[in-house]
Protein backbone atom coordinates (compact mmCIF):
# COMPACT_ATOMS: atom_id res chain seq x y z
CA UNK A 1 0.00 0.00 0.00
CA UNK A 2 1.26 3.42 -0.86
CA UNK A 3 2.10 5.89 1.88
CA UNK A 4 -0.13 8.85 2.59
CA UNK A 5 1.01 12.47 2.33
CA UNK A 6 3.38 13.42 5.13
CA UNK A 7 1.87 16.86 5.66
CA UNK A 8 -1.55 15.32 6.28
CA UNK A 9 -0.13 12.91 8.84
CA UNK A 10 1.63 15.80 10.52
CA UNK A 11 -1.61 17.68 10.70
CA UNK A 12 -3.37 14.69 12.17
CA UNK A 13 -0.80 14.22 14.88
CA UNK A 14 -0.60 17.90 15.71
CA UNK A 15 -4.28 18.47 16.34
CA UNK A 16 -5.82 17.50 19.69
CA UNK A 17 -8.39 14.74 19.83
CA UNK A 18 -11.00 17.23 21.07
CA UNK A 19 -10.72 19.53 18.06
CA UNK A 20 -14.17 20.26 16.64
CA UNK A 21 -15.74 23.14 14.82
CA UNK A 22 -19.25 21.78 14.29
CA UNK A 23 -22.19 22.37 16.62
CA UNK A 24 -23.16 19.51 18.89
CA UNK A 25 -26.53 19.01 17.20
CA UNK A 26 -25.21 19.34 13.64
CA UNK A 27 -23.65 16.60 11.54
CA UNK A 28 -21.61 17.72 8.54
CA UNK A 29 -21.02 15.00 5.96
CA UNK A 30 -18.22 15.35 3.41
CA UNK A 31 -19.02 13.89 0.01
CA UNK A 32 -16.66 13.08 -2.84
CA UNK A 33 -19.07 14.35 -5.51
CA UNK A 34 -21.39 17.30 -5.90
CA UNK A 35 -25.13 16.88 -5.95
CA UNK A 36 -26.85 17.79 -9.21
CA UNK A 37 -30.53 17.53 -8.31
CA UNK A 38 -32.78 16.13 -5.59
CA UNK A 39 -35.72 14.63 -7.46
CA UNK A 40 -35.73 10.95 -6.39
CA UNK A 41 -37.60 9.82 -9.49
CA UNK A 42 -35.01 11.13 -11.93
CA UNK A 43 -31.67 10.57 -10.22
CA UNK A 44 -28.45 10.18 -12.15
CA UNK A 45 -26.44 9.64 -8.96
CA UNK A 46 -26.63 7.77 -5.67
CA UNK A 47 -29.75 8.34 -3.58
CA UNK A 48 -27.71 9.13 -0.46
CA UNK A 49 -29.21 12.54 0.26
CA UNK A 50 -32.77 12.03 -0.99
CA UNK A 51 -32.93 8.89 1.14
CA UNK A 52 -33.15 11.22 4.13
CA UNK A 53 -35.80 13.54 2.65
CA UNK A 54 -38.19 10.95 1.24
CA UNK A 55 -39.67 7.63 2.31
CA UNK A 56 -40.63 4.49 0.43
CA UNK A 57 -43.59 2.22 1.12
CA UNK A 58 -41.21 -0.59 2.08
CA UNK A 59 -37.94 -0.19 3.99
CA UNK A 60 -34.96 -2.33 5.00
CA UNK A 61 -33.83 -2.65 8.60
CA UNK A 62 -30.20 -3.02 9.72
CA UNK A 63 -30.35 -6.76 8.96
CA UNK A 64 -31.49 -5.93 5.39
CA UNK A 65 -34.95 -7.43 5.99
CA UNK A 66 -37.94 -5.80 4.34
CA UNK A 67 -40.09 -3.96 6.90
CA UNK A 68 -43.07 -1.58 6.73
CA UNK A 69 -42.43 2.01 5.71
CA UNK A 70 -45.15 4.26 4.37
CA UNK A 71 -47.09 1.04 3.87
CA UNK A 72 -48.01 -0.91 6.99
CA UNK A 73 -48.44 -4.11 5.01
CA UNK A 74 -48.68 -5.63 1.55
CA UNK A 75 -50.37 -8.71 0.10
CA UNK A 76 -50.08 -10.63 -3.14
CA UNK A 77 -53.66 -10.92 -4.40
CA UNK A 78 -52.71 -12.96 -7.44
CA UNK A 79 -49.62 -13.61 -9.58
CA UNK A 80 -49.58 -10.07 -10.98
CA UNK A 81 -51.36 -7.96 -8.34
CA UNK A 82 -50.06 -6.54 -5.08
CA UNK A 83 -52.10 -4.51 -2.61
CA UNK A 84 -50.46 -2.08 -0.17
CA UNK A 85 -52.15 -0.73 2.95
CA UNK A 86 -50.83 2.75 3.66
CA UNK A 87 -49.85 4.37 6.93
CA UNK A 88 -52.40 6.88 8.17
CA UNK A 89 -51.61 10.29 9.62
CA UNK A 90 -48.45 10.93 7.58
CA UNK A 91 -48.01 14.31 5.90
CA UNK A 92 -45.44 15.76 3.55
CA UNK A 93 -43.15 18.47 4.89
CA UNK A 94 -45.43 21.15 3.39
CA UNK A 95 -48.51 19.76 5.13
CA UNK A 96 -49.87 17.97 2.07
CA UNK A 97 -51.42 14.62 3.10
CA UNK A 98 -49.78 11.35 2.14
CA UNK A 99 -52.27 8.97 0.52
CA UNK A 100 -52.84 6.52 -2.31
CA UNK A 101 -53.03 9.32 -4.88
CA UNK A 102 -49.48 10.34 -3.93
CA UNK A 103 -48.26 6.78 -4.43
CA UNK A 104 -49.91 6.53 -7.83
CA UNK A 105 -48.55 9.91 -8.93
CA UNK A 106 -45.02 9.07 -7.74
CA UNK A 107 -44.83 5.82 -9.69
CA UNK A 108 -46.73 6.99 -12.78
CA UNK A 109 -44.40 9.96 -13.35
CA UNK A 110 -41.40 7.61 -13.57
CA UNK A 111 -43.25 5.05 -15.71
CA UNK A 112 -44.43 7.69 -18.20
CA UNK A 113 -42.12 7.20 -21.21
CA UNK A 114 -42.50 10.85 -22.15
CA UNK A 115 -40.62 11.82 -18.98
CA UNK A 116 -37.60 9.68 -19.94
CA UNK A 117 -36.72 8.80 -16.35
CA UNK A 118 -33.23 7.25 -16.20
CA UNK A 119 -34.40 5.05 -13.30
CA UNK A 120 -37.39 3.50 -15.07
CA UNK A 121 -35.77 0.07 -15.44
CA UNK A 122 -36.14 -0.62 -11.71
CA UNK A 123 -39.95 -0.47 -11.85
CA UNK A 124 -40.60 -1.19 -15.52
CA UNK A 125 -42.48 -4.39 -14.61
CA UNK A 126 -45.39 -2.27 -13.32
CA UNK A 127 -48.34 -2.15 -15.74
CA UNK A 128 -50.68 0.01 -13.67
CA UNK A 129 -51.17 1.66 -10.28
CA UNK A 130 -54.75 1.83 -8.98
CA UNK A 131 -56.17 3.81 -6.07
CA UNK A 132 -58.54 1.47 -4.20
CA UNK A 133 -59.36 3.97 -1.47
CA UNK A 134 -57.43 6.85 0.14
CA UNK A 135 -55.19 4.48 2.12
CA UNK A 136 -55.03 1.47 -0.20
CA UNK A 137 -53.17 1.15 -3.48
CA UNK A 138 -53.07 -1.76 -5.88
CA UNK A 139 -50.10 -2.34 -8.20
CA UNK A 140 -50.45 -4.64 -11.20
CA UNK A 141 -47.41 -5.94 -13.05
CA UNK A 142 -47.28 -6.96 -16.70
CA UNK A 143 -46.00 -10.38 -15.69
CA UNK A 144 -45.59 -12.04 -12.29
CA UNK A 145 -42.94 -10.06 -10.40
CA UNK A 146 -41.78 -11.57 -7.10
CA UNK A 147 -39.54 -8.55 -6.51
CA UNK A 148 -42.29 -5.95 -6.43
CA UNK A 149 -42.07 -5.33 -2.64
CA UNK A 150 -38.30 -5.05 -2.96
CA UNK A 151 -38.68 -2.56 -5.81
CA UNK A 152 -40.82 -0.44 -3.51
CA UNK A 153 -37.93 -0.15 -1.02
CA UNK A 154 -35.53 1.93 -3.14
CA UNK A 155 -35.39 4.67 -5.72
CA UNK A 156 -37.24 5.58 -7.83
CA UNK A 157 -40.10 4.45 -5.56
CA UNK A 158 -39.80 7.35 -3.12
CA UNK A 159 -43.18 9.00 -2.61
CA UNK A 160 -43.45 12.65 -3.69
CA UNK A 161 -46.21 15.27 -3.21
CA UNK A 162 -48.50 15.59 -6.28
CA UNK A 163 -50.01 18.98 -5.48
CA UNK A 164 -46.66 20.61 -4.71
CA UNK A 165 -45.13 19.39 -7.98
CA UNK A 166 -48.23 20.36 -9.97
CA UNK A 167 -48.05 23.86 -8.52
CA UNK A 168 -44.30 24.47 -8.82
CA UNK A 169 -43.13 22.17 -11.62
CA UNK A 170 -40.52 19.43 -11.81
CA UNK A 171 -37.50 21.70 -12.14
CA UNK A 172 -38.40 23.64 -9.01
CA UNK A 173 -39.05 20.40 -7.14
CA UNK A 174 -35.63 19.02 -8.10
CA UNK A 175 -33.99 21.97 -6.34
CA UNK A 176 -36.55 22.42 -3.53
CA UNK A 177 -37.68 18.91 -2.59
CA UNK A 178 -40.55 18.08 -0.26
CA UNK A 179 -40.95 14.58 1.14
CA UNK A 180 -42.25 12.70 4.18
CA UNK A 181 -38.80 11.73 5.47
CA UNK A 182 -36.83 12.27 8.65
CA UNK A 183 -35.30 15.51 7.36
CA UNK A 184 -36.79 18.57 5.69
CA UNK A 185 -35.06 20.54 2.99
CA UNK A 186 -33.47 23.89 3.93
CA UNK A 187 -31.22 24.90 1.05
CA UNK A 188 -29.25 23.60 -1.91
CA UNK A 189 -26.25 25.56 -3.15
CA UNK A 190 -24.71 23.63 -6.07
CA UNK A 191 -21.09 22.63 -5.48
CA UNK A 192 -21.31 24.01 -1.93
CA UNK A 193 -23.88 22.31 0.29
CA UNK A 194 -27.27 20.72 0.88
CA UNK A 195 -28.75 21.56 4.29
CA UNK A 196 -31.49 19.54 5.97
CA UNK A 197 -33.30 20.01 9.29
CA UNK A 198 -34.86 17.33 11.49
CA UNK A 199 -38.56 16.77 10.86
CA UNK A 200 -40.19 17.20 14.30
CA UNK A 201 -43.36 15.47 13.07
CA UNK A 202 -41.66 12.46 11.49
CA UNK A 203 -43.85 9.36 11.79
CA UNK A 204 -40.98 7.28 13.21
CA UNK A 205 -40.14 9.89 15.85
CA UNK A 206 -38.00 13.01 15.91
CA UNK A 207 -34.36 12.47 14.81
CA UNK A 208 -31.57 12.96 17.37
CA UNK A 209 -29.42 15.03 15.03
CA UNK A 210 -31.07 18.39 14.40
CA UNK A 211 -29.19 19.57 11.32
CA UNK A 212 -27.30 17.69 8.64
CA UNK A 213 -25.16 19.46 6.06
CA UNK A 214 -23.88 17.57 3.02
CA UNK A 215 -20.74 19.22 1.68
CA UNK A 216 -19.02 18.24 -1.56
CA UNK A 217 -15.28 17.93 -0.95
CA UNK A 218 -13.98 16.29 -4.14
CA UNK A 219 -10.32 16.41 -3.13
CA UNK A 220 -9.63 13.33 -1.02
CA UNK A 221 -6.89 14.89 1.09
CA UNK A 222 -9.09 17.87 1.88
CA UNK A 223 -11.90 15.51 2.82
CA UNK A 224 -9.70 13.58 5.25
CA UNK A 225 -8.27 16.78 6.70
CA UNK A 226 -11.77 18.17 7.27
CA UNK A 227 -12.64 15.07 9.27
CA UNK A 228 -9.49 15.16 11.40
CA UNK A 229 -9.90 18.86 12.18
CA UNK A 230 -13.53 18.38 13.17
CA UNK A 231 -15.02 20.44 10.36
CA UNK A 232 -17.04 17.38 9.31
CA UNK A 233 -18.19 14.40 11.32
CA UNK A 234 -18.55 11.83 8.56
CA UNK A 235 -16.98 11.42 5.13
CA UNK A 236 -17.68 9.19 2.15
CA UNK A 237 -15.20 7.45 -0.11
CA UNK A 238 -11.96 7.23 1.82
CA UNK A 239 -9.10 6.74 -0.68
CA UNK A 240 -6.99 3.64 -0.35
CA UNK A 241 -3.83 5.66 0.23
CA UNK A 242 -5.33 7.40 3.25
CA UNK A 243 -6.77 4.41 5.08
CA UNK A 244 -3.72 4.15 7.39
CA UNK A 245 -4.18 7.78 8.35
CA UNK A 246 -7.64 7.14 9.74
CA UNK A 247 -6.46 3.97 11.46
CA UNK A 248 -3.67 5.87 13.25
CA UNK A 249 -5.45 9.13 14.02
CA UNK A 250 -7.11 9.57 17.45
CA UNK A 251 -9.47 12.08 15.83
CA UNK A 252 -11.06 9.78 13.26
CA UNK A 253 -12.23 6.21 12.76
CA UNK A 254 -12.36 4.09 9.62
CA UNK A 255 -15.76 2.65 8.72
CA UNK A 256 -15.27 -0.37 6.45
CA UNK A 257 -17.99 -2.58 4.99
CA UNK A 258 -16.33 -5.44 3.13
CA UNK A 259 -17.78 -5.81 -0.38
CA UNK A 260 -20.24 -3.10 0.58
CA UNK A 261 -19.30 -0.80 -2.26
CA UNK A 262 -20.06 -0.67 -5.94
CA UNK A 263 -18.94 -3.23 -8.49
CA UNK A 264 -16.81 -1.40 -11.05
CA UNK A 265 -17.09 -2.39 -14.69
CA UNK A 266 -16.41 -1.26 -18.23
CA UNK A 267 -19.56 -0.64 -20.20
CA UNK A 268 -19.33 -1.58 -23.88
CA UNK A 269 -21.41 0.02 -26.62
CA UNK A 270 -22.16 -3.05 -28.70
CA UNK A 271 -23.93 -0.90 -31.29
CA UNK A 272 -20.53 0.50 -32.26
CA UNK A 273 -17.92 -1.52 -34.17
CA UNK A 274 -15.73 -3.32 -33.33
CA UNK A 275 -17.43 -4.01 -29.99
CA UNK A 276 -20.21 -5.80 -31.82
CA UNK A 277 -17.69 -8.63 -32.29
CA UNK A 278 -17.69 -11.08 -29.38
CA UNK A 279 -14.04 -12.02 -29.91
CA UNK A 280 -13.04 -8.37 -29.52
CA UNK A 281 -14.99 -8.13 -26.26
CA UNK A 282 -13.39 -11.36 -25.03
CA UNK A 283 -9.96 -10.02 -25.97
CA UNK A 284 -10.49 -6.91 -23.87
CA UNK A 285 -11.76 -9.03 -20.99
CA UNK A 286 -8.50 -11.02 -20.85
CA UNK A 287 -6.25 -7.96 -21.23
CA UNK A 288 -6.96 -6.70 -17.68
CA UNK A 289 -4.93 -7.81 -14.66
CA UNK A 290 -7.64 -7.50 -12.01
CA UNK A 291 -5.55 -9.10 -9.27
CA UNK A 292 -2.70 -6.64 -9.76
CA UNK A 293 -5.10 -3.69 -9.83
CA UNK A 294 -6.88 -4.65 -6.62
CA UNK A 295 -3.73 -5.63 -4.72
CA UNK A 296 -1.27 -2.99 -5.91
CA UNK A 297 -3.44 0.00 -6.77
CA UNK A 298 -6.34 -0.54 -4.37
CA UNK A 299 -4.41 -2.00 -1.44
CA UNK A 300 -6.56 -5.12 -1.16
CA UNK A 301 -9.66 -3.03 -0.41
CA UNK A 302 -11.52 -4.41 -3.42
CA UNK A 303 -12.22 -7.92 -4.67
CA UNK A 304 -11.72 -9.10 -8.29
CA UNK A 305 -14.98 -10.42 -9.71
CA UNK A 306 -16.28 -12.43 -12.62
CA UNK A 307 -19.91 -11.36 -12.24
CA UNK A 308 -21.76 -8.14 -11.51
CA UNK A 309 -23.91 -9.99 -8.97
CA UNK A 310 -22.92 -9.70 -5.32
CA UNK A 311 -22.19 -12.78 -3.24
CA UNK A 312 -25.07 -11.91 -0.89
CA UNK A 313 -27.55 -11.42 -3.74
CA UNK A 314 -30.31 -13.85 -4.59
CA UNK A 315 -29.33 -15.67 -7.79
CA UNK A 316 -25.56 -15.29 -7.30
CA UNK A 317 -23.27 -17.57 -9.29
CA UNK A 318 -19.60 -17.87 -8.40
CA UNK A 319 -18.24 -17.00 -11.83
CA UNK A 320 -14.43 -17.33 -12.03
CA UNK A 321 -12.48 -14.11 -12.46
CA UNK A 322 -11.31 -13.91 -16.11
CA UNK A 323 -7.65 -14.83 -16.45
CA UNK A 324 -5.16 -12.14 -17.35
CA UNK A 325 -3.81 -13.52 -20.63
CA UNK A 326 -2.49 -10.92 -23.12
CA UNK A 327 -1.41 -13.62 -25.54
CA UNK A 328 -4.94 -14.99 -25.67
CA UNK A 329 -6.19 -11.43 -26.19
CA UNK A 330 -3.91 -10.96 -29.21
CA UNK A 331 -5.04 -14.31 -30.61
CA UNK A 332 -8.72 -13.36 -30.25
CA UNK A 333 -8.11 -10.00 -31.92
CA UNK A 334 -6.41 -11.74 -34.84
CA UNK A 335 -9.33 -14.16 -35.16
CA UNK A 336 -11.68 -11.17 -35.19
CA UNK A 337 -9.72 -9.59 -38.04
CA UNK A 338 -7.88 -7.01 -35.93
CA UNK A 339 -4.37 -8.44 -35.78
CA UNK A 340 -3.01 -4.88 -35.99
CA UNK A 341 -5.40 -3.59 -33.36
CA UNK A 342 -7.67 -0.55 -33.69
CA UNK A 343 -8.27 2.89 -32.20
CA UNK A 344 -10.92 3.30 -29.51
CA UNK A 345 -12.04 5.81 -26.86
CA UNK A 346 -12.46 4.96 -23.18
CA UNK A 347 -14.30 7.30 -20.82
CA UNK A 348 -13.94 7.46 -17.05
CA UNK A 349 -14.41 9.86 -14.14
CA UNK A 350 -12.94 10.58 -10.71
CA UNK A 351 -15.87 9.02 -8.82
CA UNK A 352 -14.47 5.68 -7.65
CA UNK A 353 -11.39 4.39 -5.83
CA UNK A 354 -8.33 5.59 -7.75
CA UNK A 355 -10.56 5.83 -10.79
CA UNK A 356 -8.07 7.67 -12.98
CA UNK A 357 -5.14 5.40 -12.11
CA UNK A 358 -7.21 2.27 -12.70
CA UNK A 359 -8.40 3.58 -16.05
CA UNK A 360 -4.83 4.39 -17.06
CA UNK A 361 -3.66 0.91 -16.07
CA UNK A 362 -6.46 -0.72 -18.08
CA UNK A 363 -5.72 1.50 -21.08
CA UNK A 364 -2.08 0.47 -20.91
CA UNK A 365 -3.14 -3.19 -20.91
CA UNK A 366 -5.26 -2.56 -23.99
CA UNK A 367 -2.37 -0.84 -25.73
CA UNK A 368 -0.12 -3.78 -24.87
CA UNK A 369 -2.33 -6.01 -27.01
CA UNK A 370 -2.20 -3.58 -29.92
CA UNK A 371 -4.96 -1.03 -29.35
CA UNK A 372 -4.62 2.74 -29.60
CA UNK A 373 -6.66 4.07 -26.67
CA UNK A 374 -7.95 7.62 -26.38
CA UNK A 375 -8.69 8.30 -22.72
CA UNK A 376 -11.31 10.82 -21.68
CA UNK A 377 -11.53 11.57 -17.96
CA UNK A 378 -14.42 13.78 -16.84
CA UNK A 379 -15.65 15.34 -13.63
CA UNK A 380 -18.49 13.30 -12.19
CA UNK A 381 -21.08 16.07 -12.59
CA UNK A 382 -20.31 16.16 -16.32
CA UNK A 383 -19.98 12.40 -16.68
CA UNK A 384 -23.45 11.63 -15.32
CA UNK A 385 -25.06 13.93 -17.86
CA UNK A 386 -23.80 11.78 -20.76
CA UNK A 387 -26.25 8.92 -20.08
CA UNK A 388 -26.51 6.91 -22.26
CA UNK A 389 -22.75 7.02 -22.41
CA UNK A 390 -21.09 7.71 -25.73
CA UNK A 391 -18.20 5.39 -24.98
CA UNK A 392 -17.71 3.18 -26.79
CA UNK A 393 -15.97 2.02 -23.60
CA UNK A 394 -16.95 3.69 -20.33
CA UNK A 395 -16.14 2.97 -16.69
CA UNK A 396 -19.01 2.89 -14.23
CA UNK A 397 -19.88 1.50 -10.81
CA UNK A 398 -23.12 -0.40 -10.18
CA UNK A 399 -24.61 -1.95 -7.08
CA UNK A 400 -27.34 -4.30 -5.93
CA UNK A 401 -26.82 -3.64 -2.24
CA UNK A 402 -30.22 -1.96 -1.82
CA UNK A 403 -32.14 -4.97 -3.11
CA UNK A 404 -29.75 -7.88 -2.51
CA UNK A 405 -31.07 -9.45 -5.69
CA UNK A 406 -29.29 -10.20 -8.95
CA UNK A 407 -31.95 -8.32 -10.92
CA UNK A 408 -30.71 -4.95 -9.65
CA UNK A 409 -27.13 -5.88 -10.47
CA UNK A 410 -27.66 -6.89 -14.08
CA UNK A 411 -30.97 -5.89 -15.69
CA UNK A 412 -30.42 -2.14 -16.04
CA UNK A 413 -26.91 -2.54 -17.46
CA UNK A 414 -27.31 -5.68 -19.62
CA UNK A 415 -30.80 -5.38 -21.11
CA UNK A 416 -30.96 -3.91 -24.60
CA UNK A 417 -32.42 -0.42 -24.70
CA UNK A 418 -32.10 0.41 -21.02
CA UNK A 419 -30.59 3.89 -20.40
CA UNK A 420 -27.44 2.55 -18.75
CA UNK A 421 -26.97 -0.46 -21.01
CA UNK A 422 -24.70 -0.74 -24.02
CA UNK A 423 -25.46 -4.45 -24.46
CA UNK A 424 -27.27 -5.93 -27.46
CA UNK A 425 -27.57 -9.69 -26.91
CA UNK A 426 -30.89 -11.35 -27.72
CA UNK A 427 -30.26 -14.40 -25.51
CA UNK A 428 -29.58 -12.17 -22.51
CA UNK A 429 -32.68 -10.08 -23.20
CA UNK A 430 -34.87 -13.16 -23.23
CA UNK A 431 -33.39 -14.52 -19.99
CA UNK A 432 -33.60 -11.17 -18.21
CA UNK A 433 -37.26 -10.76 -19.12
CA UNK A 434 -37.95 -14.35 -18.12
CA UNK A 435 -36.33 -13.80 -14.72
CA UNK A 436 -38.70 -10.91 -14.04
CA UNK A 437 -41.80 -13.01 -14.72
CA UNK A 438 -40.78 -16.20 -12.89
CA UNK A 439 -42.26 -16.52 -9.40
CA UNK A 440 -40.83 -19.86 -8.29
CA UNK A 441 -37.61 -18.99 -6.38
CA UNK A 442 -35.61 -22.03 -7.53
CA UNK A 443 -36.54 -21.56 -11.17
CA UNK A 444 -35.83 -17.85 -10.97
CA UNK A 445 -32.42 -18.41 -9.35
CA UNK A 446 -31.53 -20.82 -12.14
CA UNK A 447 -32.43 -18.24 -14.78
CA UNK A 448 -30.39 -15.53 -13.07
CA UNK A 449 -27.42 -17.88 -12.89
CA UNK A 450 -27.81 -18.68 -16.58
CA UNK A 451 -27.72 -14.94 -17.28
CA UNK A 452 -24.34 -14.79 -15.56
CA UNK A 453 -23.06 -17.79 -17.54
CA UNK A 454 -24.10 -16.21 -20.84
CA UNK A 455 -22.57 -12.89 -19.77
CA UNK A 456 -19.28 -14.58 -18.90
CA UNK A 457 -19.14 -16.02 -22.42
CA UNK A 458 -20.59 -13.15 -24.46
CA UNK A 459 -19.10 -10.25 -22.42
CA UNK A 460 -21.85 -7.61 -22.69
CA UNK A 461 -19.71 -5.62 -20.27
CA UNK A 462 -16.41 -6.19 -18.47
CA UNK A 463 -16.75 -6.74 -14.73
CA UNK A 464 -13.64 -5.61 -12.85
CA UNK A 465 -13.95 -5.70 -9.04
CA UNK A 466 -16.17 -4.81 -6.10
CA UNK A 467 -15.01 -2.08 -3.78
CA UNK A 468 -15.21 -2.23 -0.02
CA UNK A 469 -17.30 0.63 1.32
CA UNK A 470 -14.80 2.93 3.04
CA UNK A 471 -15.90 5.88 5.10
CA UNK A 472 -14.51 7.93 7.93
CA UNK A 473 -16.20 9.27 11.06
CA UNK A 474 -15.45 11.32 14.14
CA UNK A 475 -15.07 9.30 17.37
CA UNK A 476 -18.25 10.82 18.80
CA UNK A 477 -20.35 9.66 15.82
CA UNK A 478 -21.98 6.24 16.07
CA UNK A 479 -22.32 4.68 12.63
CA UNK A 480 -21.04 1.28 11.50
CA UNK A 481 -22.04 1.50 7.85
CA UNK A 482 -24.69 -0.57 6.14
CA UNK A 483 -24.65 -3.42 3.66
CA UNK A 484 -26.98 -1.42 1.41
CA UNK A 485 -24.56 1.54 1.35
CA UNK A 486 -27.16 3.95 2.69
CA UNK A 487 -26.48 6.73 5.20
CA UNK A 488 -29.77 7.09 7.11
CA UNK A 489 -29.03 10.01 9.44
CA UNK A 490 -32.14 9.10 11.45
CA UNK A 491 -30.22 6.07 12.81
CA UNK A 492 -26.97 7.96 13.53
CA UNK A 493 -26.21 9.35 16.98
CA UNK A 494 -23.58 11.76 18.27
CA UNK A 495 -22.21 11.92 21.82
Amino acid sequence: MKSFPAFVLGLALALPATATFAQDDTLVIGRSASTNALDPGFLREAATIVDNIFDTMVMRDEDMKLVPGLATGWTSIDDTTWEFTLREGVTFHNGEPFDAEAVKFSLDRVLNPDNKAPTISYIRTIASVEVVDPMTVRITTAEPDPLLPTRMSRYPAYIVPPKYIAEHGREHFANNPVGTGAYTFVDFVPDERVTLEANPDYWRGQPDIKTVIWRPIPDATARITSLITGEVGLIEDVPVDLVPLLQQSPDADLVQVENGGLTIYLGLRMDKAPLDNVKVRQALNHAIDRVSITENLLGGLATPKGTQVGAADFGYLDVPVPEFDPELSRQLLAEAGFADGFEITMQSSFRYMKNAEVAQTIAQGFEDIGLDVNQETMEWSVYTQTVPFEGPIYMLGWGSTQTLDADAAIYAIMKSGEPYSGARIDALDALLDQSRSTVDPEARAAILQEVQEVAAEQVPLITLYQEDKLMGKAPNVTFDGRADARIPVFTITMD
